[in-house]
Formats: structure tokens, C-alpha cells, sequence
């Protein structure tokens, strides 16, 4: 029932082969910065030659993650969102046409997720990113200037008011990920998923099987939430569509990514509770450390600490599956 899945881009073929071999068995694509530049009528040809690669290395295509086309218009209600809206619709027309039906998107306008540090030490030397609160302040706003939380409210309803109906049509669901870090304002933008009743909110406001959830279980847990009632709250009401599996110490005005085997949350406790649940979709390893012989390039997204990652994920739901076997 859980899919073990990994976030892949065109061209990372080797990364594909060596998840695959870790025992990956699905792959979610970041299409945007490629979508990006392609004219809506080829948007088909990109997803098919993802899907290409994926099936190539083994994997199954799962779904999209990030926006698979442009959307900060869209997100900061600028002029041209009704044509970042008309993408949004002409991708998912595409996605449905080869039977990919998870959208993992997020509402975190200008800045997307943020930290004031990349390169914090871990284990052994492993490099992790790191956020404080203080230090973002000390940056000061963005470029943007202030904007309040109601303005991104108010965005978030008029992109659902159009995506909703189309997607529930298509049979995509949208899964939609918190605020990371889970703090508002940050640099002067508001930030509105910061809690567990900011997703009711938006839960709410369709109560369609298109509207879901991303369960960034770090996110929630930054929040001050009890993650496991979360867990079977909205895997009991059909909204739990994708899970990103990462844990951090720290609070939510300051805190550090960990090695998975590393950090404060039980995760073994955690996926027995999907696992009871009846979740059903795909799970990856969020922001692994950058480990010994890599670059730093790409924080959080290096494959060693993903390989890692996966093997302790696998470890874990083979036990428990074997504990359930025993039991019976």
C-alpha cells in the first residue's frame, strides 16, 4: 500500500537507476523549470519522455511535485495569473492522458522553502540546512514588500475555485504541502499553512476528492501537532494523498534537518500508523543530508543520503509487515 517514491528531474537517469536499485519503486518528477519553457501543445511530449526514463530505470510514474508549471503569479495575485491558471488546467488535461493522477503543490508565495543555513554540520560531518528565525528577520523583507496573510488566502481561493473543478473532473488529486518553515510572516509574506486548522480551512472550502493533502510530517510536527492523530484524521476522511518522510530538531523559529536514523520523532512509530491507517500512495525520504563525496549543489536532494534513506524506510515496513505476518 505505501509506494516507496523518489523526486527525480529530466536527465537524472543515474540518480533513477540507483534509487531503483535501493529498492525505489516510484518516481515523482519536477517538471516545472522544463514545463517552464514549453509551449502548452508540447506539454504531452515532456511527460511521456518523463515517463520514458522513469519505466526505463524501473520505476512507476507517480505524479508531479512543486507545480508542474509556473504558478508565482498565481500564488502572489499578480497580472498573468488567469494565464498561469490556463497552463495549470492544459497540464493536468496532459497528466491525465497518461494516467498520472497526483499533483503535490504548495502555497508558499515568493519564496518557497526557506532556510538561512545550508550547510549545518550532522553526523560525522554531514551537511544539513538550518533555519532561524532571527537570522530571516535580520535579512529583512523581500522585494515583494509586505504582504498580508488574507491577500494569500485570497489567491489560494481563486486558484482552487478553477483547478478543483477540473481535477475532481480529471480524476487528479491535489495534495497540497504546508508552509516550510510553518512561521508568518516570513520577510514580510504571509504564510497561511501553518497549521493543522489552515488545512480544514482549505479542506473546507471543497469537499471534493480532488482536494488533499502532502503530509510533510516534519512541517506538521514543527507546528506543535500531535502527527500520528493528524495521520489518522485525514487518512480516515480520504485526504492523505503523499507523504514526505523527514524529521528535524528544533522548533519551529529554529531548527535543523537530520539524518532520518537521527532526529526525535519515532519513525518506525509513525509509518506503523499509516500502515494501520490504510494509507495508500507514495512515501519519500525528504531532505536527506549531503554525505561524504558529494556536492552540496542541490541541499537536502543529494542521492546517498536518499539511498540511505530508503534502506532504513524498507528496513522498517519489513519488520513491521513482519510483525503483522507473526501475529496473526
Amino acid at each position: 500500500m505505501i509506494q516507496l517514491a523518489e523526486l527525480f528531474e529530466p536527465g537524472d537517469a543515474s540518480r533513477m537507476r540507483l534509487a531503483a536499485q535501493a529498492g525505489v519503486t516510484h518516481g515523482i518528477a519536477r517538471l516545472m523549470p522544463v514545463l517552464a519553457q514549453t509551449p502548452r501543445d508540447l506539454y504531452s511530449s515532456v511527460l511521456l519522455n518523463m515517463r520514458e526514463e522513469l519505466q526505463t530505470s524501473g520505476l512507476i510514474f507517480a505524479g508531479v511535485e512543486s507545480h508542474p508549471v509556473p504558478a508565482e503569479k498565481i500564488k502572489l495575485g499578480l497580472p498573468g495569473r488567469d494565464q498561469e491558471i490556463e497552463n495549470y488546467i492544459a497540464i493536468l488535461h496532459a497528466l491525465a492522458e497518461i494516467d498520472v493522477r497526483l499533483v503535490c503543490y504548495n502555497w508558499m508565495a515568493g519564496l518557497g522553502w526557506y532556510r538561512t543555513r545550508l550547510d549545518a554540520p550532522e553526523r560525522q560531518g554531514a551537511l544539513v540546512s538550518e533555519f532561524s528565525q532571527a537570522d530571516a528577520e535580520a535579512q529583512g523583507p523581500t522585494h515583494w514588500g509586505v504582504i498580508p496573510e488574507a491577500q494569500i488566502w485570497a489567491n489560494l481561493e481563486y486558484f482552487l475555485s478553477a483547478i478543483l473543478p477540473v481535477a475532481e473532473s480529471l480524476g487528479i488529486r491535489m495534495a497540497l504541502h504546508p508552509d516550510d518553515p510553518p512561521i508568518s510572516p516570513l520577510r514580510g509574506i504571509g504564510r497561511i499553512l501553518t497549521s493543522a486548522d489552515a488545512f480544514r480551512r482549505v479542506l473546507a472550502l471543497h469537499p471534493g476528492p480532488a482536494n488533499g493533502i502532502t503530509f510533510c510530517q516534519a512541517n506538521f510536527q514543527l507546528m506543535g501537532e500531535d502527527i500520528a492523530a493528524l495521520a489518522r484524521e485525514w487518512c480516515a476522511a480520504g485526504r492523505l494523498y503523499f507523504i514526505h518522510l523527514r524529521d528535524v530538531s528544533g522548533t519551529r523559529t529554529h531548527f535543523r534537518e537530520t539524518f532520518h536514523d537521527n532526529g526525535p520523532t519515532n519513525l518506525a512509530a509513525m509509518l506503523e500508523v499509516y500502515l494501520d491507517a490504510n494509507f495508500h500512495g507514495p512515501l519519500r525520504p525528504d531532505h536527506a543530508p549531503t554525505m561524504e563525496g558529494e556536492s552540496n549543489h542541490r541541499p537536502g536532494y543529494g542521492i546517498t543520503g536518499k539511498v540511505f534513506a530508503a534502506g532504513y524506510i524498507r528496513g522498517i515496513l519489513d519488520a513491521l509487515q513482519l510483525q503483522r505476518k507473526r501475529s496473526c
